[in-house]
């Protein structure tokens, strides 16, 4: 069981430190940094209350400018649900868990009071899809961390997107409106695992990025996140392509990942939900 703080720092991201010596494992920094991805759920209901809570505390995340930029559908039409689960049966976990949400990009509201207040609109450009997102994100994790205080799992599912035009149409999205991913919601059949995390000697920089040494920095990485999870071969990535990897590590894995395109027509969709994108 970890005593401080410093304990889950240096299980989070598998290096000694003493940063957080001093600070018993309690409260919402532990509950942060111990936090797990979980994929199994048990067929315990999340009740409306408690789940109109938890969307409350998600929407009261900063918003850029108070603009407010979030939407989201709580999927509960099972025929909708089991559709979306078709779309990727590698993930089985959306079907399985209680509830299923999907977070939104929302720069259609400000567009409707310019009208209602007959103002003008000169910012339609790329910097509004953005500061549509990154609401939608920030109300996507502040939700999750409120699910989890209450002994709730969650796990975004990205994958949505290559479903975009389908999933946009089934669930009415308007213009200006846009998913950035789906969530699963459910009490936890088991523990779920603590995902290692790059060091901070690559992600935290002081007054200026230092880009020195990061293949270095990357391979170590590799080397020691493989020591807790190493991967398969039977679950390596485009082995037809790549064979079989001797070593399989973090980076191995991520650049097979993205190999391949991956959602090459989201502008071409964006456009046509009504983003300049200039």
């Amino acid at each position: 069981m970890p005593k401080n703080i410093s304990d889950l720092i240096e299980y989070r991201f598998g290096a000694p430190t003493q940063v957080g010596s001093g600070m018993p494992a309690e409260g919402p920094l532990a509950a942060i940094l111990e936090r797990r991805t979980h994929r199994q759920y048990t067929d315990q209901p999340i009740d409306d209350e408690l789940l109109d809570t938890l969307l409350a505390c998600g929407l009261s995340a900063s918003s850029k400018s108070d603009l407010q930029q979030a939407s989201i559908i709580v999927v509960d039409d099972a025929e909708k649900r089991a559709l979306i689960s078709s779309w990727i049966p590698s993930m089985p976990w959306i079907a399985k868990a209680a509830r299923f949400l999907v977070f939104c990009g929302d720069n259609s509201r400000i567009r409707i009071a310019a009208e209602m207040r007959h103002k003008p609109f000169p910012n339609d450009n790329v910097d509004q899809f953005m500061n549509a997102a990154v609401d939608a994100g920030l109300v996507m994790q502040t939700f999750t961390m409120a699910a989890e205080s209450v002994g709730l799992g969650c796990c975004p599912i990205s994958e949505l997107r290559s479903h975009i035009d389908a999933l946009s149409d089934l669930l009415a999205l308007p213009d200006h409106v846009f998913p950035i991913a789906g969530l699963c919601v459910g009490y936890p059949a088991r523990e779920g695992f603590v995902s290692m995390r790059l060091p901070q000697a690559l992600t935290v920089h002081r007054d200026s990025y230092d880009a020195s040494d990061r293949a270095e920095k990357i391979d170590a990485y590799d080397k020691n996140r493989d020591q807790r999870f190493s991967i398969p071969a039977a679950n390596q990535r485009e082995t037809d392509r790549f064979g079989v990897a001797d070593f399989y590590g973090w980076s191995e894995d991520k650049t097979r990942q993205y190999s391949i395109p991956h959602r090459a027509g989201f502008l071409a969709y964006l456009k046509a939900r009504g983003f300049s994108m200039e």
